[in-house]
């Protein structure tokens, strides 16, 4: 398989983090932080450059111009979330970017003011909606309305996602899922869901971290109000990488809607004149508010180059092929682990999460030392994410019989 697929000259442009004997490790989370693409040093030190040659003048003559860097990136991040250009801000970090998705998206009233979420739910956007649900003088024990799997099932069916909506969908006023969970590694119905709340008078909004450059996404067609990711998992950006949110069209002149504003969310023909009033730009771009991070939309440039030339189509097919490879070996296991992760290709991306029995504590710490590198997540879940871009089938193999050894 490694020798056939036709994406494995993807792998020399990304370095591998190598082991103490020089030894290349096998990397696994991509889910929690993607590689480095090897030309990103190039790029930075490119802006670097025109940072020591023109200073403030490199927003009008770098290469690109600082000015519409972010503009610049928005085609292509675009393409990979199925979104309008018009429809995408490239800016800020996930949580911050959500905060601000909420000001304007959850306006609750004393008839609709709830908001479901999927239990698990990464903590930082949880956080997030707490706050602002007490922000608003709700109570989060009441207002925050969690979504379980079924009693001995470890995913959420989007059957009992409907049914909640049909009882409560009245007091809901938004729904705000991760497009991906980032424990179990389901792929929500997007599309399905989004549907559904919509009949109920909710909106609609998801994280997006574990889901950007992994499963195929089309958030205008499924009409999605909005969403927010971070571009250092999948995307491949570097720590702590600039985010990105998605507005839908249907609200890009709705200049009334109650948002949060800055200077950078005028027009940018009246950005630089420094009026009093601001003048927001229409579409997802109104919703920015402070000048973006030029050296970090550097490094997203080079990986957002690399998904251009490959497309998502591609990845995904290689994806399903090594996440099921990996699934198959998993079941022959004498004592094969629980999958947490559907089983269904549909309805998961890259990852996937097992629950070891009996494990002992240092398993990670074992993994470590034979250069696998995973997550753990307490008491007893193993997450593991071949990534397309650069694992390969033999990496797999080693894993499982490392496990086995085990």
């Amino acid at each position: 398989m490694d020798a056939r697929d036709p994406l494995a000259s993807l792998r020399k442009e990304f370095y591998i983090p190598k082991a103490a004997s020089g030894e290349e490790n096998i990397y696994f989370c991509g889910h929690s932080l993607g590689l480095q693409p090897v030309t990103v040093r190039e790029s930075i030190e490119k802006v670097l450059y025109d940072w020591e040659k023109l200073g403030i003048e490199g927003y009008f003559c770098g290469t690109p111009r600082w000015l519409d860097y972010s503009k610049s990136l928005k085609p292509k991040m675009a393409e990979i979330v199925g979104a309008l250009e018009s429809e995408i801000a490239i800016m800020n970090t996930l949580t911050m970017n959500l905060h601000l998705m909420l000001v304007s998206f959850y306006r609750p009233s004393p008839e609709k003011y709830k908001i479901l979420i999927e239990a698990n739910a990464f903590p930082s956007p949880r956080y997030a909606l707490k706050s602002q649900i007490e922000f608003h003088g709700y109570d989060p024990e009441i207002t925050l309305l969690e979504i379980k799997p079924r009693q001995g099932e470890t995913y959420i069916r989007t059957e009992d996602i409907e049914n909640l909506l049909e009882q409560e969908g009245n007091s809901i006023a938004l729904v705000f899922l991760g497009g991906i969970n980032y424990l179990t590694g389901q792929f929500f119905e997007m599309k399905k869901i989004t549907e559904q709340a919509h009949q109920y008078g909710c909106l609609v909004g998801f994280d997006l971290a574990h889901a950007v450059g992994n499963v195929p996404l089309a958030l205008h067609d499924w009409q999605v109000d909005f969403a927010v990711w971070c571009n250092y998992k999948y995307m491949n950006s570097g720590p702590g990488a600039v985010g990105a949110c998605f507005v839908h069209e249907k609200y890009a002149h709705q200049f009334n809607l109650p948002r949060f504003a800055g200077w950078w969310g005028n027009k940018i023909e009246t950005r630089l004149l420094m009026k009093q009033d601001i003048e927001p730009s229409s579409g997802a771009e109104g919703w920015q508010i402070s000048n973006s991070d030029v050296l970090s939309l550097a490094s997203l440039s080079v990986s957002l180059d690399i998904f251009a030339r490959v497309g998502m189509a591609q990845l995904v097919t290689k994806s399903r092929l090594l996440t099921g490879y990996l699934e198959f070996l998993l079941n022959s296991l004498e004592n094969k682990p629980l999958l947490l992760t559907p089983a269904n290709p549909e309805a998961r991306g890259c990852q996937l999460s097992i629950q070891i029995k009996n494990a002992e504590g240092n398993l990670l710490e074992k993994l470590t030392e034979r250069g696998i590198l995973c997550d753990w997540r307490e008491p007893n879940t193993l997450r593991i994410a071949p990534v397309p871009l650069y694992n390969r089938y033999t990496e797999v193999f080693q894993f499982v019989q490392a496990l086995s050894e085990l």
